[in-house]
């Protein structure tokens, strides 16, 4: 197998909107850097955001950053780490107004500032009504972010490999070894099957979240968890893996996201019977209630016999809504509808139904950006991550509407700079001994095993199905054992796999096989977390333990593979626990 040497001071992984905040940071600073991506930069899957960047301009309204630190703290069922919080909601600020200098076009006022919507969970803390604090461009503004970083990053000369997929991490020794570096990373170039390897001072993950391993999702196909399968495959915790938020309007069976932007602008949520039932569940905040709250009041509104027609979907209802607001607010909301359904939204309601959309969990890091290894926040030196892939923690148990995106750039940027500060001041750290070993016996394997009996469409289907079946919006300890079990098989089943492709070259059947194998790994951690967390607390509900239980489990999970192996279905797994950063604002009931 060919291999090509590279040498980066910094190397980023993934061209999101965190990937390449980060990577725009650090060229700005001087720092070569290189951005690996699977896909060609503004096609990653933040250019699916819709709904708007969350910060307290107080444009529109009165409104505060502590206002937003409060509503993200109750939002996250008070798991989120306060400290990083505070940070988080007062750099949003600066952080719209960099991207409108560096030329992201939002919707502007009559006066010409940055027009602000509601959202769910946004609240003025006072009188608790809801507050425009959402800076958007129209529906798309993940999209505007995208297109903004993107062409700002050519313009200083960040290096990009396009359609180069990660299949390991360089790392100088053992992770949870103080004396331990990150070296580099490997990357399989789609287009030729070769193998690169990417030498450097520090590497930052930016590759996205998992929500492929659900039947219905939000997330594009590519988000199949690289990142936090390989930083586990070489010995690094994940946290909080059992909070997976799944977003009250996606359309029905499909799972492509109708924004909260709609309930926002004033869009009803109906049950079969035309009633706007989230009156009974959050009566002051209704439809723009946290998601969790939406969701899981969806699925039992369902169960009890009022989904539409008797089935399992609801109706969104934007009807009374002013068509200018439809075509100049919600344009690609309209258009999905009508695309995917054949619905048009100003004559009748939309089918939607609870969609898989953001992981809580993933790769441990300060705020900083900084990977760490333990329940005593040691940094992994020179690796970093930023974004869905990392856990810093600031969504804690549910995120808050359009805080993904003021995690991307606000721990993108940080994580850049932190990263260009150490590469001025540190030194390459040595290579590993053919540190494309592990990589290509992986590959290896896949392409030789000619024997195998299970091919990757069907196990993907499995695990797809058993995890929207036992592990979605409502759990119970009976059904996460049973899925345990099943994924388990699965690995093993992952082990015999079969391939109908056997070439180097653009080889779509390889690469699906690794990413199946990604996605089982991330399955695997959800589902072990889940079951070991005996309470229920923000998008983790557990039938059996339906109650939040603050005196055992205010605490973030760090699950470890142990075997630190590549071979399926044959790895353990370890909890640790540390405990939630707690500032001003102590644990209370939520209500809306």
């Amino acid at each position: 197998m060919q291999i090509v040497r590279h040498r980066y001071d910094a190397v980023v992984v993934g061209a999101g909107g965190a990937g390449l905040m980060a990577a725009l940071n650090l060229a700005q600073a001087g720092v070569p850097t290189a951005v690996l991506s699977k896909l060609y930069p503004t096609r990653s899957h933040t250019g699916t955001a819709q709904g708007g960047i969350g910060a307290a301009l107080g444009n529109m309204e009165e409104d505060h950053w502590e206002w937003h630190v409060f509503d993200t703290i109750k939002g996250s069922d008070y798991l989120a780490d306060q400290d990083a919080v505070e940070v988080m909601c007062r750099e949003a600020i600066d952080c719209v107004y960099f991207l409108e200098h560096m030329g992201l076009p939002f919707d502007r006022t009559d006066e010409g500032k940055i027009m602000q919507r509601r959202f769910g969970g946004h609240t003025n803390n006072i009188t608790g009504e809801p507050v425009r604090r959402a800076c958007h461009a129209a529906d798309r503004t993940g999209h505007m972010i995208l297109q903004t970083l993107y062409q700002q990053c050519i313009r200083y000369g960040v290096q990009f490999f396009n359609e180069f997929f990660l299949t390991d991490l360089l790392l100088t020794g053992d992770p949870l070894d103080p004396a331990t570096r990150c070296c580099g990373a490997v990357a399989l170039e789609m287009r030729t099957g070769i193998l690169h390897i990417f030498h450097a001072k520090a590497v930052l993950f930016a590759t996205g979240g998992f929500g492929r391993i659900y039947k219905v999702t939000s997330n594009a196909h590519t988000l199949t968890g690289d990142g936090c399968a390989v930083a586990w495959r070489r010995g690094i915790p994940l946290e909080d893996m059992e909070f997976y938020q799944f977003h009250p309007t996606g359309i029905y069976k499909l799972g492509v996201l109708l924004s909260e932007a709609a309930r926002g602008e004033g869009a009803y949520l109906l049950n079969g019977l035309g009633e706007r039932f989230m009156a009974r569940y959050a009566p002051k905040l209704m439809e723009l209630a946290p998601r969790d709250l939406v969701s899981r009041a969806m699925y039992l509104e369902i169960r009890e016999g009022r989904g539409v027609n008797g089935k399992d979907y609801l109706h969104l209802d934007v009807r009374h809504l002013p068509k200018e607001v439809l075509e100049k607010k919600l344009p690609d909301i309209t258009e999905f509808a009508r695309i995917y359904l054949g619905v048009d939204p100003e004559k009748e309601p939309v089918p939607v139904q609870p969609t898989a959309h953001y992981a809580m969990g993933g790769i441990p890091t300060d705020v900083h950006g900084r990977v760490v290894v333990d329940e005593k926040n040691t940094p992994l030196t020179g690796f970093y991550a930023a974004g869905e892939c990392a856990c810093v923690s600031v969504h804690g148990a549910n995120r808050l509407g359009t805080n993904s995106l003021v995690d991307i750039l606000v721990f993108g940027r940080r994580a850049g700079l932190h990263m260009a500060q150490f590469c001025r001041e540190a030194d390459f750290p040595p290579l590993p001994d053919k540190p494309e070993a592990m990589t290509m016996e992986r590959i290896r394997h896949l392409l030789n095993n000619t024997d195998g009996k299970w091919r990757v469409g069907q196990i993907r289907r499995a695990l797809q199905e058993v995890m929207m079946d036992k592990a979605s919006v409502l759990r119970t300890g009976d059904g996460l054992r049973e899925c345990w079990d099943k994924v388990r098989d699965l690995k093993g089943q992952y082990a015999q796999v079969r391939l109908d492709d056997h070439h180097r070259a653009f080889n779509l059947d390889l690469i699906e096989a690794l990413e199946l194998g990604y996605l089982l790994d991330c399955a695997e951690a959800l589902v072990a977390s889940a079951l070991n967390r005996a309470e229920s607390r923000g998008a983790h509900y557990r039938e059996d333990f339906p109650q939040r239980d603050d005196a055992n489990w205010l605490k973030h999970t760090l699950i470890y593979r142990r075997d630190k192996g590549h071979k399926a279905g044959d790895a353990e797994v370890e909890f640790r626990y540390k405990p939630v950063v707690i500032t001003k604002y102590p644990p209370q009931e939520r209500k809306y």
